[in-house]
């Protein structure tokens, strides 16, 4: 029995198309090779390629800020540093925020902690002023610490008859010194530099006891 005309058909539409597909691809052969080829080579790169670089990200200026810039958020730039590139002391935005420029600093410059202000001794203690003053004896600024709170006591030159100035006295810093207790020339007094927090009415007698030798620190509850 013949077989329809419409199966020969499709089985000779078929092997035409079979044809042409052929003839283009070997008509095209060399660049279908040579796709072939880079995309081996692509693949072949990208499997030896190390992994990217670790980095940490680092807060910077986003634009010149001057020195006594209050910074705000949109004053930072967090950027990527190679660990090994970063420097020491970089702040986190939490710690930037608000605090004040110490200095200028260019766009693309770390924020670290030593451009920043750092917070007032008096932070804490309303009503207070800092009193810088020396101490004689170097041995009793060695038993505080700051935040202890000490007496203040003028002995003029009878121990016996000291006065006392005021208690509760904060101790606000003890910056480091070397310098050695004892007068010198012009009847100013060196010993062991502290930064009291007294009352502003106060602050005078204390000063002036400190330079003539005569303050005294005892420890107080």
């Amino acid at each position: 029995m013949p077989r329809p005309r419409a199966a020969r058909s499709t089985r000779a539409d078929l092997a035409a198309a079979r044809r042409a597909v052929r003839r283009r691809v070997l008509r095209h052969r060399r660049l279908l090779s040579a796709l072939c080829v880079g995309g081996a080579v692509l693949a072949g790169l990208h499997a030896v390629a190390p992994p990217p670089p670790t980095t940490v990200t680092v807060l910077v200026a986003a634009r010149d800020l001057p020195a006594g810039t209050v910074l705000a958020s949109d004053d930072l730039a967090a950027t990527a540093f190679r660990p090994d590139s970063a420097p020491d002391g970089v702040a986190a935005r939490g710690q930037a925020v608000g605090r004040t420029l110490a200095a200028p600093l260019r766009r693309g410059e770390p924020v670290t902690d030593v451009r920043l202000v750092g917070p007032s001794l008096l932070h804490g203690y309303p009503g207070l002023v800092a009193v810088p003053v020396r101490i004689p004896d170097p041995g009793t600024v060695d038993l505080l610490r700051v935040g202890d709170r000490v007496d203040l006591l003028v002995t003029e030159t009878d121990a016996s008859a000291a006065q006392r100035l005021a208690g509760g006295v904060p101790v606000l810093a003890l910056p480091r010194d070397d310098a050695v207790a004892g007068p010198v020339t012009g009847g100013v007094v060196s010993g062991r530099l502290v930064v009291l927090g007294t009352s502003p009415g106060l602050a005078g007698t204390v000063s002036a006891a400190a330079v003539r030798g005569c303050l005294v620190l005892t420890l107080s509850g």
